[in-house]
């Protein structure tokens, strides 16, 4: 089962050949270059160096050229092209025993946040682990355990399985109902009596609960990394959805061979103990368990090829979809700016409205102006015409009319 092995990957200013950091040869086994990392880890790591920036430095350098060496795949495109086939995959770790307590404040925030913050597995743990003086509780198949542990402390427990169990498989997971964050770690036997690191998958949230899990069926199984190409999802949130099943990794070992092994929960909080609980199981009771997951893992894989191939179809319909969005938005511009200009040419065919507020048309009728009102004569008479004119009652020549009725 592949794990994120190493102890802080940032990589140096100034890259050497990680053959030569590592003080291997280029034919080196697996088990060759994991045994120089441990030993020049532990020399160099940030707890045993605390006034020593020097070995800090060293300490990175060392950490980056074993995540090259100690995968398969990045190994082989770094002895074909050399760094830059493989820096735009590196990933980043933080030795949280370093950070120091405003450091620490911040990156406990950025994790808040949903940024990937990775921290490494302190010196004391990984000496004590292999010097062989750590305690190891049995844990027994077919068990649960819960317990607290202290930040950056790790508790260990030893699985012992016979012939059949390691036939059938075994999954060891640890939950935590509080959320908290830690490590699931396995250990292997180191020839000189101890246990040295050989796994390690950080917690997951997944839904209400913290999570992490090793699973050894006899099938490739795969982990996922969410670290993945992070810092380019941030730059383009569409490609999330692409990217997301890049960080499907496949797990380096993925199955057990009889006898004891030695597992740990490491305390990964920042500030505060990781409550957890801890489960060994057999697959023989899982069966269609294990048959489903087998099937999903295959199905995830051929949908992330595909999803590869679409994302290149995908990428040219948003262009032409984002050329014809901008051409919509001319149009409708055009249009709106053709309609207005009419509209202001219909608004001149109107009568404009004259100053004297009456106006004689040539047939002799008049014509008001909209909103006055005519008051009407005495007699009715609205019609308009010069009310000065007509006689008055009181200016009636009544001796003249009766003249004319006699």
């Amino acid at each position: 089962m592949r794990s994120k092995k190493m102890e802080g990957t940032s990589a140096p200013s100034l890259r050497r050949d990680p053959y030569e950091v590592l003080c291997v040869s280029r034919d080196s086994s697996d088990q060759e270059i994991k045994t120089a990392y441990r030993k020049l880890a532990l020399k160099y790591h940030p707890d045993k160096n605390a006034n020593n920036p020097e070995a800090s430095e060293l300490f990175k350098e060392v950490a980056y050229s074993y995540s090259i060496l100690s995968d398969p795949e990045k190994r082989r495109q770094y002895d074909t092209a050399g760094f830059e086939a493989v820096e735009d995959s590196m990933d980043m770790e933080i030795d949280l025993s370093n950070l120091g307590t405003v450091n620490t404040m911040f990156a406990a925030l950025f994790s808040k946040l949903g940024v990937p913050i990775k921290t490494t597995i302190s010196a004391n743990v990984l000496e004590e682990a292999l010097n062989g003086t750590v305690t190891v509780r049995p844990h027994p198949i077919g068990t649960s355990v819960s317990g607290k542990v202290d930040k950056q402390c790790a508790h260990f427990f030893g699985v012992t399985i016979n012939d059949e169990q390691a036939e059938c498989g075994i999954v060891v997971r640890v939950t935590s109902t509080a959320q908290s964050k830690f490590k699931l770690l396995y250990f292997e036997h180191d020839i000189n009596g101890g246990y040295g690191l050989a796994l390690q998958e950080d917690s997951e949230k997944t839904g209400k609960v913290t999570s992490a899990g090793m699973y050894f069926l006899h099938f490739q199984v795969y982990r996922m990394d969410s670290t993945v190409n992070a810092l380019a999802i941030a730059k383009d949130p569409e490609s999330a959805f692409f990217k997301r099943l890049e960080g499907l990794q496949p797990c380096e070992v993925s199955e057990l061979k009889s006898g004891t092994h030695i597992f740990a929960v490491y305390g990964d909080n920042f500030f505060k103990t990781a409550t957890y609980t801890i489960e060994a199981l057999c697959a023989k009771s899982y069966e269609d368990t294990t048959e489903k997951l087998k099937d999903i893992e295959s199905q995830i894989l051929r949908k992330r090829n595909e999803l590869r191939q679409f994302e290149t179809e995908y990428r040219k319909a948003l262009a032409r979809f984002q050329e014809v969005t901008n051409r919509y938005t001319q149009e409708k511009q055009s249009v709106d700016e053709l309609l207005k200009q009419r509209d202001s040419i219909h608004a001149t065919f109107t009568v404009t409205r004259p100053p004297s507020g009456i106006s004689n048309l040539s047939n002799g009728s008049s014509s008001k102006v909209p909103g006055e009102i005519e008051s009407p004569t005495e007699d009715g008479n609205s019609d308009g015409k010069d009310k000065s004119g007509k006689k008055k009652w009181f200016n009636l020549n009544l001796m003249g009319s009766d003249k004319k009725l006699g």
